[in-house]
């Protein structure tokens, strides 16, 4: 029965609903529970105006339910630029307008998202306030025109902030302390530009042009990262460009050359992905392990070819004692060799913890540290074996014990010493 009700709202049959309705009085509450979606999220999703006014004399408390994606009805009819069922959604009172949905997003939020004009208009109208409520990520409306590139629906929000003398939310800062300048700049979203900063006055006296973001950026330090723009970079470098500026935000420097090449290149949290991080270290480590490892089989000035066993007492000048297969620098030059085996097998063991470090999670855990550990006993095996006997080999065989388990420990105490300095 309950699947009935569903395909009523599917077609937007208003007869069908109230035949079923006729048999159980409960059908519309028993279908909610059901599906998680109440009839009147269906009819919205399908459009059916007439559907959606006889649901909300039958059962009105649904408009202000959220489904299992966290829709509201008047957020999925914003969203589709509905205007008539939002006309009939609104008529219900603030709780409606103003319900939060998923990350903290209203109905107004859901159609600046998609562009829809009409809808905005009629947000706006009903309540005016609305255009100053954020999402969970502190978003202001003005955040989601820009990010999802609705540049008429930036225009409609800003003609009604000059309305309400909200003007100074377009300085608004997100959880990432970024504003509409920066996310504009990170887009190169020229007309956004054109409109604030250079075609109308009335944000030029407002705007703060040269913010700092968390990573201490300015909207033109994030426009040149992303290999910058010319005509944007004109505008945001006008001299009446952000006059609100503190002294100090006022005498930052030009960045340099290299500045700004290390800048384009530089890892950026707001749009690479941890998963991208990770493989790009991935295969740093594994080079790293690749030559550290080969230096093992091949280390400085080779190894010696034949045995040597000198008589001391006939020709006291000759070659160091040395045996085949041991190391040339270690019997001519044991401190330089000394110091090679250290930071080789530095380098060699971090990647190697590195690698197991940005494994955690992936399956076969066990058959990977089984095959790290392999690998480490057999570059353990082979320096031993190349290393003069003495004083030195006995000191990497100590130095190679110790050394995977110090390196993660002292890793993990510097990474958290320098968060709680931060």
């Amino acid at each position: 029965m309950e699947r009935k009700v569903t395909d009523a709202a599917v077609k937007g049959d208003v007869d069908e609903l109230h035949n079923l309705m006729k048999d159980d009085p409960f059908l519309l509450y028993s279908a909610a529970l059901r599906d998680g979606d109440t009839p009147l999220h269906i009819a919205c999703i399908g459009g059916h105006l007439e559907f959606v006014r006889e649901m909300l004399l039958l059962a009105p408390e649904f408009a202000s339910e959220l489904n299992r994606d966290g829709l509201s009805p008047l957020h999925i009819a914003s969203a589709r630029g509905d205007v008539e069922i939002v006309r009939e959604l609104l008529k219900l009172g603030s709780h409606v307008w103003l319900a939060k949905g998923r990350e903290g997003r209203i109905p107004l939020h859901s159609a600046v998202a998609k562009g829809r004009a009409r809808v905005i208009l009629e947000l706006l109208s009903a309540c005016s306030d609305s255009i100053a409520h954020v999402t969970a990520r502190g978003e202001t409306c003005f955040h989601l025109a820009v990010k999802y590139n609705q540049y008429e629906a930036f225009k409609i929000l800003c003609d009604h902030a000059v309305l309400v003398g909200k003007e100074g939310m377009l300085n608004n800062k997100d959880n990432r302390g970024n504003t509409v300048l920066h996310l504009a700049a990170s887009q190169k979203q020229y007309e956004v530009f054109d409109m604030l900063l250079k075609r109308s006055s009335r944000f030029k006296d407002i705007l703060e042009a040269r913010s700092l973001n968390y990573k201490g950026r300015t909207p033109l330090d994030v426009l040149i990262s992303e290999g910058g723009d010319c005509d944007i970079e004109e505008i945001l470098a006008a001299p009446n460009s952000g006059e609100n500026q503190s002294p100090a935000q006022e005498q930052r420097r030009p960045r340099s050359a290299s500045q700004k090449l290390q800048d384009y290149f530089k890892y950026d949290k707001m749009k690479e992905s941890p998963s991208k991080a990770r493989n790009t270290v991935l295969i740093i480590t594994v080079l790293i392990v690749t030559a550290t490892y080969q230096a093992v089989l091949s280390p400085p000035g080779g190894v010696w070819q034949e045995d040597f066993w000198p008589d001391d007492a006939k020709n006291s000048s000759s070659s160091k004692r040395h045996t085949a297969g041991q190391s040339v620098m270690g019997t001519n030059r044991y401190v330089s060799y000394g110091l090679f085996l250290v930071f080789n097998t530095m380098g060699f063991i971090m990647s190697v913890h590195l690698i197991n470090f940005l494994m955690q999670g992936f399956p076969m855990q066990f058959e990977l540290r089984v095959a790290l550990f392999a690998l480490t006993a057999t570059y353990d095996t082979c320096m031993v074996a190349i290393a003069p006997p003495g004083i030195l080999s006995n000191s990497f065989i100590v130095l190679s014990v110790m050394m995977p388990l110090i390196i993660p420990l002292v890793t993990k105490l510097i990474r958290d010493f320098n968060k709680s300095g931060d």
